[in-house]
């Protein structure tokens, strides 16, 4: 079994703040967001384009 990818991100602290915001509102983490809207991202250019592999 493949384990989990660890990701190291930078963002300004303008950003950061919005985006703990975004998370509280949607009741996720910091970290549960930034994946949600990864996958979100993902699932939208695969409906454009076709399957990533």
């Amino acid at each position: 079994m493949e384990k989990d990818k660890h990701l190291g991100l930078r963002i300004d602290s303008d950003t950061h703040k919005k985006l703990k915001s975004l998370a509280e509102y949607e009741g996720r983490s910091i970290n549960g967001e930034i994946l949600y809207l990864i996958r979100q991202a993902i699932t939208q250019h695969e409906q454009k384009y076709g399957r990533l592999f």
